[in-house]
């Protein structure tokens, strides 16, 4: 039964891997895949060495066209290539496309939905962190990072991009294709693989749920610190306007006038302190936007990336394969009927042609089928290498948290002393001030 299998793969690998691509002559080993050393199914990397790999930045650069019509424009710059390029969202659009047409088989991130009317200024921010993230996963995978498309994208300065990504593609064919171990796969995969890809499909399925709920906790605790920090300056935004106010003082209050000229000098001064507190409560909520919420959401991305894949395994490359087993099936018994019913010799024969075709497809959709599944056992080695991200993520929060609280204090620390003039007593002198008693402050 082996020899019979290996014998169709040597005959499928000789009619279609060892064939240039259309229009383009050149030698196979110029396109092909080559083959890693040492046991191409277990990955390497680490998680430093995958972030090394590349460090690449998106910033908007809005620009008017016409009267109404207002179009995104991005910079792209990269690490790895020192080289900046400007790129549109379909720009994205078509870099993404061309990924899924070669790499149908790998953890391709989605991209942020497109929003044709009234992109507020929180969307467009929202969709530009999205395709950083989307950009630098795909620099820092292992296929993708060493290929053309990604070089094309990131150093490309032409205006033609989307067609040139096109022309890449055209023509090559699929990592399947072009991978010299895609007919080998199955030599490379663990007897229960089925089980193994099971297994790891709900533990990731259960790892996004948890993660999923982490980053809305965090989202949550960012956006209450830039509310605290709006507070803080409207408080003493209040207490300035206190301080200013120029109401005379009526004659009965005279003799307390010295007393609420003091009070509002004082209260006029605090503003700034609270202003500062403002200050340091919003660079705590962007500093746990951007150190915290954003690597969970690339994670999350990454996991997504992954469900994504899972999905596209069952629904492609398994369907199309069931679907091809019953069409197969099906010419059998039309086979056998006609031999029965002693048919014409040609209409048999183009029935036997048919068959054999049929078998072919068959063989093809099992190697895809095993090549699939190799892909997804290094991506599933892929997500390993990124779970110790949790630990930098927990590190920058409890960072975070001990910074903007050590800065917070001492800011209060300081603002403590300027209170005193608050408190004078019956003879103008500063007193501190008295703690309320214990139990309920508002009882009668």
């Amino acid at each position: 039964m082996k020899d019979q299998w290996r014998e169709k793969r040597d005959r499928f690998e000789k009619r279609y891997l060892a064939k240039p691509p259309v229009n383009e002559p050149r030698e196979p080993e110029q396109f092909l895949m080559q083959a890693p050393q040492g046991n191409p199914l277990l990955l390497s990397h680490t998680l430093q060495e995958l972030l090394s790999k590349d460090s690449v930045q998106v910033e908007l650069i809005p620009e008017k066209k016409g009267l109404f019509l207002k179009h995104v424009e991005y910079e792209v710059s990269s690490k790895r290539f020192k080289c900046s390029v400007y790129r549109r969202y379909n720009d994205f659009v078509v870099f993404h496309e061309m990924l899924l047409q070669k790499f149908p088989y790998r953890m391709v991130p989605a991209l942020p939905p497109k929003r044709m009317l009234g992109a507020d200024r929180e969307f467009i921010e929202s969709r530009r962190r999205a395709l950083k993230r989307f950009i630098n996963l795909v620099a820092r995978h292992p296929p993708f990072s060493e290929d053309v498309l990604l070089k094309l994208f990131l150093s490309f300065s032409g205006s033609d991009v989307q067609n040139k990504l096109r022309e890449l593609v055209q023509g090559v064919g699929d990592e399947f294709m072009t991978c010299r171990l895609a007919t080998q796969a199955k030599d490379f995969l663990p007897a229960d693989i089925q089980a193994q890809f099971a297994a790891s499909r709900e533990l990731i399925r259960n790892i996004y749920n948890s993660f999923y709920k982490l980053r809305d906790r965090a989202e949550r605790i960012a956006s209450r610190a830039i509310d605290n920090a709006s507070d803080l300056l409207i408080f003493g935004k209040e207490l300035s306007a206190l301080g200013s106010d120029t109401t005379p003082l009526p004659s009965w209050a005279a003799l307390n006038d010295s007393t609420w000229g003091t009070l509002k000098q004082a209260l006029k001064g605090l503003s700034v302190e609270f202003a500062l507190l403002a200050d340091k409560a919003v660079q705590q909520g962007k500093q746990e936007e951007n150190d915290v919420v954003e690597k969970l959401n690339l994670f999350l991305d990454l996991l997504q990336s992954y469900k994504d894949l899972c999905e596209r395994h069952e629904k492609g490359v398994l369907h199309k394969h069931q679907r091809a087993l019953h069409k197969y099936s099906m010419m059998k018994r039309q086979m056998m009927s006609a031999t029965v019913q002693n048919k014409e010799p040609e209409s048999v024969e183009q029935l036997e042609s048919r068959i054999v075709e049929q078998e072919n497809a068959i063989l093809t959709m099992e190697l895809r089928n095993y090549f699939s599944l190799y892909c997804l056992h290094q991506e599933t080695q892929l997500i390993h290498i990124y779970l110790p991200l949790t630990s930098h993520i927990l590190g920058a929060f409890v960072n975070s948290q001990i910074q903007g609280h050590k800065e917070m204090s001492k800011v209060w620390n300081e603002l403590k002393p300027k209170l005193s003039c608050l408190f004078v007593g019956s003879s103008n002198m500063p007193t501190p001030p008295l703690s309320p008693p214990e139990g309920n402050f508002f009882s009668n």
